[in-house]
């Protein structure tokens, strides 16, 4: 297919179009079409045709290179085939970081990053704007986040007085809310560059485990929060698992994920500690049991089945576990976005290489594995990717820290028990000062997103 193009009406020809916009297959795509003469009257003329310029791209690249589970995206698609098309553009046409964040993404521009980055955004947004309102796509719209709208919303109206609206400013026995426009886009832009954070706090999975029984965490909750700070994984790779990811690995302790980018396709494998798969044994044959429609258990589950359910017996979803994982937050008093689960394995691992390591060329090897373990570079076959990962290497590695991180619970358990809590504090340092970063492990850290 060609790239997607528009013309002027020609002179003399009667028509309600000013200019028609074609696909790569020279046919009138009226979407794009009416987008623009939609946006006349709403926004001045210049600006409509700004925001079809930065759309033309994105819908060829639509047609020729979106994947989507194996398929091409359309741009009628319901918002998730939608969200994930415009992450893969973003990061792979306009250079951009994408970070996961709660239930939306933020956009990082890069050194590379065209300067239209923001312009796209708005105007893919106005896109999806302009056919709702003309009822020619039937789903909400998939680059406004109605979470972040509700949220705001609540701290705009919630007042200091428990379960109470916010009193009129006029009162004055609360402090002034400053009116500020909502920030409704599910893809935030910020304006500067991504850095990693390196997170110190040995004892953090031990405190979030901890709030998580304060919540009142279900056994799911806490399977799914000790599988983040044992693996790495970003929690939809861990939250998605099905039956058949568990089975397809021979080792007990593992289980096959897909990774940032792979559309549902398993490339990596994940590895826990034993006491986190008598867990999910556990869960699986007791909690889940009870919201499955047939009651089955781990042995008569077909393999497409999701690990995790909801209440419903409907495969449990990120937006739907952030909001346990939120309340145990609050309750460990730690502003702790789920992602820095991952940035925290890292660390944890790096400061292991480097404390017992004896040469440089065991840090470089070991540091090496690591990436190949946590970065996943190719989007390929896991089989084929084996070829160049010494497993062996790294579960030997692995056991080691998952030693360690038990020996850490128990001992923070036992503080918690002579009345010497350790204030929850989570502990950020700069990657220069703690962990010398070479530029190879620095260009790592930046692919950690």
């Amino acid at each position: 297919m060609g790239n997607y193009q528009y013309y002027y009406c020609p002179k003399g020809i009667e028509s309600r179009y000013e200019l028609l916009v074609f696909n790569g297959e020279r046919e009138p795509f009226l979407p794009l079409t009416d987008h623009y003469h939609d946006c006349i009257g709403r926004i001045d003329k210049s600006s409509a045709l700004s925001y079809l310029k930065c759309l033309l791209p994105f819908f060829s690249w639509l047609d020729n290179y979106s994947n989507y589970q194996g398929k091409r995206a359309n741009w009628n698609d319901p918002p998730e085939p939608i969200r994930v098309a415009v992450e893969d553009y973003l990061m792979n046409e306009m250079d951009c970081k994408v970070r996961e964040k709660d239930t939306f993404r933020l956009v990082n521009r890069t050194s590379k990053s065209p300067n239209t980055v923001n312009r796209f955004l708005s105007a893919l947004k106005s896109f999806y704007k302009s056919l709702i309102r003309l009822k020619q796509y039937n789903y909400s719209n998939p680059l406004i986040d109605s979470y972040s709208i509700l949220d705001e919303y609540k701290s705009q109206t919630e007042g200091a007085r428990k379960d109470k609206p916010r009193m009129p400013s006029e009162a004055g026995t609360e402090d002034a809310t400053p009116y500020r426009r909502l920030t409704d886009s599910y893809f935030k832009l910020i304006n500067e560059e991504w850095q990693p954070e390196i997170i110190d706090d040995p004892y953090l999975p031990s405190q979030v485990y901890q709030a998580g029984k304060k919540a009142n965490w279900s056994l799911r909750e806490l399977v799914i929060a000790r599988m983040l700070f044992e693996t790495g994984a970003r929690a939809s790779e861990v939250i998605e698992l099905t039956i058949g990811d568990y089975r397809s690995r021979k080792n007990f302790q593992e289980v096959s994920a897909f990774n940032k980018g792979s559309h549902g396709k398993r490339v990596k494998f994940l590895r826990f500690s034993k006491d986190t798969v008598k867990l999910l044994m556990r869960y699986i044959n007791n909690e889940r049991v009870k919201y499955d429609e047939l009651q089955r258990t781990f042995n008569s589950l077909p393999n497409d089945a999701p690990i995790f359910l909801t209440e419903l017996g409907t495969p449990f979803s990120y937006e739907a576990w952030y909001y346990h994982w939120s309340r145990a937050i609050e309750e460990c008093e730690i502003k702790l976005n789920p992602h820095k689960t991952r940035h925290w394995f890292v660390t944890t691992r790096l400061r292991e290489i480097y404390n017992t390591s004896k040469t440089e060329a065991e840090i470089k090897q070991r540091t090496n594995e690591l990436i190949k373990y946590i970065k996943w570079k190719n989007a390929d076959t896991i089989k084929v990717y084996e070829h160049y990962f010494d497993e062996e290497k790294h579960r030997e590695a692995h056991d080691q820290l998952l030693e360690n991180m038990a020996k850490l619970e128990k001992e923070y358990i036992e503080q918690t028990k002579h009345n010497r809590k350790k204030t929850p504090t989570l502990t950020v340092i700069e990657s220069n000062k703690d962990i010398e970063i070479e530029s190879e492990l620095q260009e790592f850290l930046d692919g950690l997103e």
